[in-house]
C-alpha cells in the first residue's frame, strides 16, 4: 500500500499569494495515483488553495500512520525560516507557522518502510538539519527528503509553475527512468540536479534508505527480456561477442548487392537486432566499427559498456 498527501497553497489572506501551487499539487497527485500504463500507484489525499496549520498538521499524521511500504507528503506553497529553524505557512498563518522539525518528528516516527518528503518551498533545504545554522541531518531509516532549495534560497515559480516541480513532474513522466522504467528519487534528485543548473537555486536531497523504491514506473526504454539476454550473450562482463555475416540480414543472395558467406540466418539476425537495440541505449558498442552492421559485415565483435556491465551483473543475478 502506498499514500500520498498533496498540498497546494495560493492563496495567503495575511500575505503574499503565490500563482503556481496548485498547479503544481494537482499535477503531481496526478502522476502519484497511477503508473504510465495506467495502474493504480499511490492513493492521493489533496488539499489545495487553503488550509489551516492544525488541518494539515492532521492531514500529515494520517499520511504516516500505520505501516504502509511508501508514505510520501508533497507540499508547495510559501516557507520562512528564522532563528529556530524553517517552516511551512499554512493559509490561516500570520507568521511561520509549522515547523520542519514538526513535521519531520511525525515522519521519523513513523512506522511506515519508506517516508518521503518533498518541498517546494522557499527555505526548504532546512528540513532534516538539526538547526537553521547546522548541516547535521537526523533522518532516521526509511526517510528521504528532496526539496526545491537550500535553506538560504527562495524557491522561484515561472509560467504558472515552480521551477523544481517542473522538472519534477518531466522526471515523474520518464525524463528519470531506469532502462527498465523505474522512477526512483535517487534518479529524480540526479536529473533535477543537472536541470537546475543555469538557475539561482539548488535542490537538496538527503536520505537513509538502503535501496529506493520506485516512486512512479512508466514503459522501459528497452524490452526487459532483451535486458537479460545480456548475460545470455556475454559470459563475462569483460567478454567480447564474435560477429560474422550470418547475422546482418540484407547479406541474403536475393539482395542486389555483394552478399558474403556466411548468409544470414535467421536465429543470428534475431540476435544481431536485439544487439543493435542495447547499443542504442548504451549498453553495447561494436569493437573497432563505426557501426553494428560494419562489425558483423567484417567479422569483428562488441563488447559491454560501463552502463551495460551494470545490467549484465543484474541479469546474471536473476534481478531483472
Amino acid at each position: 500500500m502506498r499514500r500520498a498527501l498533496v498540498v497546494g497553497l495560493n492563496k495567503y489572506p495575511h500575505g503574499h499569494s503565490l500563482c503556481g501551487c496548485v498547479n503544481d499539487a494537482t499535477a503531481v497527485a496526478a502522476r502519484l495515483e497511477r503508473h504510465g500504463d495506467g495502474s493504480k500507484n499511490f492513493d492521493v489525499n489533496s488539499i489545495y488553495n487553503s488550509c489551516s496549520r492544525d488541518s494539515l498538521r492532521s492531514a500529515i499524521d494520517t499520511c504516516f500512520s500505520g505501516s504502509v511500504d511508501v508514505a510520501l507528503f508533497y507540499f508547495a506553497g510559501h516557507g520562512m525560516l528564522d532563528s529556530f529553524g524553517g517552516h511551512i505557512v499554512t493559509t490561516d498563518a500570520t507568521s511561520a507557522d509549522l515547523s520542519l522539525r514538526d513535521i519531520l518528528d511525525v515522519v521519523i516516527n513513523s512506522k511506515c518502510t519508506n517516508k518521503v518528503i518533498i518541498l517546494d518551498s522557499c527555505f526548504s533545504g532546512a528540513m532534516g538539519n538539526q538547526s537553521s545554522s547546522s548541516d547535521t541531518t537526523v533522518i532516521n531509516n526509511g526517510v528521504t527528503i528532496l526539496t526545491a532549495c537550500t535553506q538560504e534560497q527562495g524557491a522561484i515559480e515561472k509560467a504558472g509553475h515552480g521551477i523544481f516541480t517542473t522538472l519534477l513532474l518531466a522526471a515523474l513522466d520518464g525524463e528519470a527512468a531506469d532502462l527498465m522504467g523505474n522512477i526512483t528519487l535517487g534518479g529524480i534528485y540526479a536529473f533535477i540536479d543537472k536541470s537546475l543548473g543555469a538557475w539561482e537555486q539548488r535542490p537538496v536531497f538527503k536520505t537513509n534508505v538502503t535501496t529506493f523504491s520506485p516512486l512512479r514506473k512508466v514503459t522501459p526504454t528497452i524490452d526487459v527480456q532483451i535486458l537479460r539476454n545480456l548475460a545470455t550473450y556475454f559470459r563475462t562482463v569483460d567478454s567480447l561477442y564474435e560477429l560474422d555475416p550470418s547475422y546482418e540480414y540484407t547479406n541474403t543472395p536475393d539482395m542486389v548487392h555483394d552478399v558474403i558467406k556466411p548468409y544470414a540466418t535467421v536465429e543470428n539476425i534475431h540476435i544481431l537486432k536485439e544487439l543493435q537495440k542495447l547499443e542504442r541505449v548504451g549498453l553495447v558498442i561494436p569493437c573497432d566499427a563505426d557501426h553494428m552492421y560494419y562489425a558483423a559485415m567484417e567479422s569483428k565483435s562488441c563488447q559491454l559498456t560501463a552502463v551495460g556491465k551494470h545490467y549484465w551483473r543484474l541479469a546474471a543475478e536473476n534481478r531483472i
